[in-house]
C-alpha cells in the first residue's frame, strides 16, 4: 500500500551560529570546491588576519673535510603573505519556491549523502553550494577587485610574471607558449609544460599538473582517438574513460580554472588560507514572516579566504601572455 505524506509549511527557526559553531557549515561548504576537497592544495585553516609563509633553499653545502668549523654554503629565507580576504553572503529567497525539493529530500528521493533534518539545514546546505561554487572558481581565477573575489593562482602568476619575479611560463625552445588547447594539440602542450618544469621539482612525489574542464576533455579525446600517436589508449577507442595520468605526473581537474589554463606545482606549494574556526565566521538564517509578514528568509554568512603561491620559481604556468 503505497503511503502519502503531506508536509505543513515549515517554520523557519530563527539561528544563529558563530565562530567555532559556525565551521561546520563555513567548513562544508568551502571544502566542497573540488580543488580543496581533494586536497589538492596546503589548507591553511585558523589563519584570522594574515600568515607568512617561509621557505628555506640551501646551496652547496657540502664541501671537503676540515679540522677547523668552516660556514658552507648559503642559506636563503623567502617569505610570502598570505592574507585571507573577509567575504560574506546576504541572501533572501523566498521559502515556497524550495518546500517541493526539501519534501521530496526528506522522503528519502534523493542523491544527497546525509538527508537535511530540517528545512533550515537544507536551507543552508543549498547555499553552501553555491558557495563552495564561487569558492572555486576565486581559487584559480579570482581578481580582488571583483565583488567576493581574492586574488587567485592565475592572477598571482600572471603578477609574477611581468614583474619578472619567479613563475616560470610554460616554453618550447625559448619561445613562450600559449593559446588555446584541444585534443589536436593538447600532446603537444603538456610536453612543453612537462619540460619547463624545474629539474629540482620534477619527480616530487606531489608534483600534480592542474587542468581545467577543457584541457580535460581535450585529453580524454586525445587518448580515445588516438591523436599525436596516442593509439587509442591501447586501442579501446570506446572503453571507459581514459586515465588521467601525463608520463607519470597526474592530472587534476579543477573546474575553476580558466580555459586553456595550466599550472604546474607539487601541491605543497600552492596555499589556501581560511579562518574556519575563528571568530569572524558566522551563519544566520532568518524567518522574516515574524518580522514583516513575508514569506521570505535570509541566510548570511561572514567567512574569509585568500590563496598564495609558496616558491615562485618552481611553479609553471601556462596561460595566454
Amino acid at each position: 500500500m503505497r503511503k502519502n505524506q503531506n508536509f505543513a509549511l515549515p517554520t523557519i527557526t530563527n539561528s544563529t551560529y558563530a565562530g567555532e559553531a559556525a565551521s561546520g557549515f563555513i567548513a562544508a561548504s568551502l571544502l566542497s570546491a573540488k580543488t580543496l576537497d581533494n586536497g589538492y592544495v596546503t589548507i591553511m585553516p585558523n589563519v584570522k588576519y594574515k600568515s607568512v609563509i617561509q621557505k628555506i633553499d640551501v646551496d652547496t653545502i657540502v664541501k671537503d673535510a676540515s679540522c677547523d668549523f668552516t660556514t658552507s654554503g648559503s642559506v636563503s629565507i623567502s617569505e610570502r603573505i598570505l592574507e585571507p580576504e573577509e567575504l560574506q553572503v546576504n541572501l533572501q529567497l523566498c521559502k515556497s519556491n524550495f518546500i517541493q525539493s526539501w519534501e521530496a529530500i526528506s522522503l528519502g528521493y534523493s542523491a544527497f549523502n546525509e538527508i537535511p533534518k530540517s528545512f533550515t539545514d537544507y536551507l543552508v546546505s543549498y547555499v553552501g553550494g553555491k558557495v563552495a561554487e564561487k569558492t572555486e572558481q576565486t581559487i584559480w581565477a579570482g581578481v580582488t577587485s571583483n565583488q567576493g573575489e581574492f586574488n587567485g593562482f592565475q592572477t598571482l602568476a600572471s603578477a609574477s610574471i611581468a614583474a619578472s619575479t619567479g613563475v616560470i611560463s610554460a616554453k618550447s625552445g625559448s619561445v613562450v607558449i600559449s593559446g588555446s588547447i584541444t585534443s589536436a594539440n593538447v600532446l603537444d602542450k603538456l610536453n612543453s609544460i612537462v619540460d619547463t618544469i624545474p629539474d629540482t621539482v620534477y619527480g616530487k612525489e606531489d608534483l600534480l599538473i592542474y587542468v581545467p574542464t577543457n584541457v580535460v576533455k581535450a585529453y580524454q579525446q586525445a587518448l580515445a582517438g588516438g591523436a599525436q600517436g596516442a593509439n587509442g589508449f591501447n586501442n579501446q577507442l570506446n572503453v571507459g574513460e581514459k586515465p588521467l595520468n601525463f608520463n607519470g605526473i597526474e592530472l587534476v581537474h579543477c573546474p575553476g580554472l580558466s580555459a586553456s589554463k595550466v599550472f604546474a606545482a607539487q601541491k605543497s606549494n600552492l596555499f589556501f588560507g581560511t579562518g574556519l574556526l575563528s571568530d569572524y565566521n558566522q551563519v544566520k538564517v532568518l524567518d522574516m514572516a515574524d518580522l514583516d509578514g513575508s514569506d521570505n528568509f535570509r541566510i548570511i554568512m561572514r567567512y574569509s579566504g585568500g590563496v598564495q603561491l609558496g616558491v615562485l620559481s618552481d611553479v609553471v604556468y601556462y596561460g595566454a601572455y
